[in-house]
């Protein structure tokens, strides 16, 4: 069992890197390598099944009603977004833009930024590079400010309910460190995301107003997607539960790395107890958390943004990857001075 699972594991890893089909599918990928591993541990049964086909509904309709407001607004939402980003100087736009969507996430949820981040990245027509340095920021910013408030995301979420803490314990156990984090991520927007300029903006096709089906096709897919998160997680249990629990905190900040193609949320609820001191759970939550940007798989946001503006999982890891790592290696040396 164990060695399906680590097979199962490495597939999930590399091969959206190496097939244009798993790339271009990448939510029934997902879906269809949950199933695997539930079926590999011996964990699908019909109450992981109905959980894991009851947990998609809310963000499959939140990600519909959006996109239908989307729609019918985008024209008014998009001259909007032109007028503000024309009325001060663009790299502050752009650092604006990273650490507003981490704060509001929490509050309108991780989908709704994702989505906001969307429709203000296709109207600004930048060059490919500054779009995908941009959006990968923000998807950042969005995944860790998410989970300042049980609203936000998954994992915060459990997370308050395994702790049986109250709604804002979050904010006062890793909240400065996340505040200093989407400040620092609204720097390097700033620093590295260029102007856009007229007639030189290389996103081949910028999104136009989609059709009913395809916002429609777009939900069903984020169901599938957190459906196949769940099952993955719950097939994933019996390896976590081996090799990871007990384990030294900065240990586990480091482990926690494979948030990047696993669901965070089930990561946190496998890890967190209630006994942990603030040390350890603020370890456990900062290694999740900074790795769900590394790659397209590690956040629900990362997928509907990459998918709607045509970033690949190369384009993706080649800003991700060093990002997630500089910012660990930064919170890791705080770590170790607390």
């Amino acid at each position: 069992m164990i060695t399906g699972l680590l097979v199962i594991f490495m597939i999930v890893l590399l091969l959206p890197f190496f097939s244009g089909y798993a790339e271009k599918n990448l939510e029934m990928f997902l879906f269809i390598m949950g199933l695997s591993a539930a079926l590999t541990s011996g964990v699908l049964d019909s109450r992981l099944f109905l959980k894991a086909a009851n947990d998609p509904v809310k963000i499959t309709l939140a990600v519909f009603v959006a996109g239908l407001l989307f729609k019918w607004f985008q024209t008014s939402l998009e001259r909007s977004i032109l007028t503000m980003s024309r009325s001060m100087p663009f790299r502050f736009f752009a650092a604006l833009v990273v650490i507003f969507l981490g704060l509001i996430s929490s509050i309108i949820t991780a989908i709704i930024a994702a989505l906001v981040l969307v429709l203000i990245v296709s109207s600004l027509r930048l060059e490919r590079n500054s779009e995908i340095f941009l959006t990968v920021l923000a998807c950042f910013s969005i995944g860790l400010g998410a989970a300042l408030t049980p609203i936000g995301e998954p994992l915060s979420t459990i997370a308050i309910s395994k702790l049986d803490e109250e709604f804002f314990f979050l904010v006062e156990l890793v909240g400065p460190q996340i505040g200093i984090a989407l400040l620092c991520f609204g720097i390097l927007a700033a620093l590295f995301v260029k102007p856009p300029v007229s007639g030189k903006a290389s996103f081949s096709k910028k999104p136009a107003s989609e059709s009913y089906e395809e916002i429609l096709v777009r939900a069903l897919k984020i169901y599938f997607f957190v459906m196949g998160l769940t099952l993955l997680g719950a097939g994933f249990e019996p390896l976590i539960n081996r090799f990871l629990i007990g384990l030294n905190p900065l240990l586990l900040y480091w482990i926690n790395m494979i948030s990047a193609v696993l669901d965070n949320a089930t990561l946190a609820a496998a890890e967190i107890s209630p006994s942990m001191n603030h040390f350890t759970l603020q370890s456990i939550l900062l290694g999740l958390l900074i790795s769900g940007g590394m790659l397209i798989p590690g956040n629900i946001p990362n997928i509907i943004a990459a998918g709607k503006l045509q970033i690949t999982s190369k384009e993706w890891a080649k800003v991700g990857v060093p990002a997630a790592l500089y910012t660990m290696i930064v919170y890791f040396l705080v770590l170790l001075a607390g």
